[in-house]
């Protein structure tokens, strides 16, 4: 009912618009919503050069690769929500993948990093890879409330200490930087396997585990005195200091429950990808902002909710998986992508420009 009484307000505000002010509103709302538009000519165009882009199993296909993206793109939007970024989100992805593959490695696997190991217990890996990326975002956290640094130099720096630890991780007991790979069966299946069929198509377990972790979030956004705090202090942190809102303690909480998604990410990504090396995680930061600021979450602060997070993702999945489709060449890829994310910034600046 609220809903439909928005409408019916919006179209009597509408209305009530001279001619100059209509045309305005339509130019205004052409610009706001380019990347829509985009992305419908985008999804016609493939699915005329090649109908399989819209068969059941490439939905499918969208939707997993999606779900397998969305817990880094919730955690960095908490970051941007802040009116900061996370440049160390994918190094932290790649280091968390590697040491949950050596952890699961099967017991008879020739390359096993650590020889004799058992695989551990899925939960205790679980909480792990959390606690590697929570310490990372503690760290972002701190370095930006406690000193005042910016995000960009703060994560800049993590991300090159992330790195390098993973490089150090990767050469243990003689590894010698070879790809992690071999995991146990009941790793791969708790990530990797199925309970539902969609057309005759398996969804794998993961999507769930990408539903869960929006849910999730959606709760400590919306939900918590936490969520609210965040908001108050991407807005206003002056006001939002004023108010009562611990400034500093919100932040490094912010960027540590950055961290844990990048964990769960690298958990998933480890049995998605199956063999693991230095180069997992790299520039996943680069599609997670780009999904969040097509999502809507705005880098003036203070501005972003999960859904528009979760439908960044799948929009800019789409536009992957069809830029596959379309056989377009994989570095021209990279200019798509950066065009992306230039257009979507610029849109979302001038939004926050014309509310001002």
């Amino acid at each position: 009912m609220n809903a439909i009484k928005n409408m019916q307000l919006k179209y009597s505000n509408y209305k009530s618009l001279d001619a100059k002010d209509k045309r305005t509103f339509w130019k205004e709302t052409a610009i706001n919503n380019a990347m829509y538009v985009l992305l419908i000519i985008a999804i016609i165009y493939t699915f005329t050069q090649n109908h399989k882009f819209l068969s059941t199993n490439s939905i499918v296909n969208i939707i997993s690769l999606s779900a397998a993206n969305l817990p880094i793109a919730c955690g960095i939007a908490g970051c941007i929500v802040l009116t900061g970024t996370d440049l160390s989100a994918g190094r932290v992805v790649g280091l968390t993948a590697c040491i949950s593959a050596s952890l699961l490695q099967s017991l008879d696997y020739a390359s096993k990093m650590f020889p004799n190991m058992k695989p551990l217990p899925i939960p205790l890996v679980i909480l792990a890879v959390i606690a590697v990326g929570a310490i990372v975002g503690w760290v972002n956290g701190f370095f930006v409330a406690k000193f005042q640094l910016h995000p960009f130099i703060v994560t800049l720096a993590t991300q090159l200490i992330v790195y390098g630890i993973l490089l150090m991780y990767i050469m243990i007991n003689g590894n010698n930087g070879q790809p992690l790979s071999g995991l146990d069966d009941s790793f791969k299946q708790f990530v990797n396997g199925s309970i539902l069929k969609v057309g005759g198509v398996a969804i794998p377990n993961y999507v769930w585990m990408g539903l869960a972790v929006v849910v999730l979030m959606w709760f400590i956004w919306n939900k918590t005195t936490f969520g609210k705090n965040m908001f108050a202090v991407g807005s206003n942190p002056e006001a939002a200091n004023v108010s009562g809102v611990n400034v500093m303690r919100t932040t490094i909480l912010v960027h540590m429950l950055a961290g844990m998604m990048y964990g769960i990410t690298g958990f998933i990504e480890s049995a998605r990808i199956g063999s693991n090396t230095a180069a997992t995680g790299l520039n996943y930061e680069c599609d997670a902002i780009a999904a969040c600021v097509i999502g809507g979450v705005s880098f003036v602060g203070g501005t972003g909710k999960i859904s528009g997070v979760v439908m960044g993702v799948f929009l800019l999945r789409i536009i992957f998986v069809a830029l596959n489709f379309l056989s377009i060449n994989m570095n021209m890829q990279y200019v798509i992508k950066g065009l992306i994310i230039l257009v979507a910034c610029a849109i979302d600046m001038r939004k926050y420009l014309v509310r001002k």
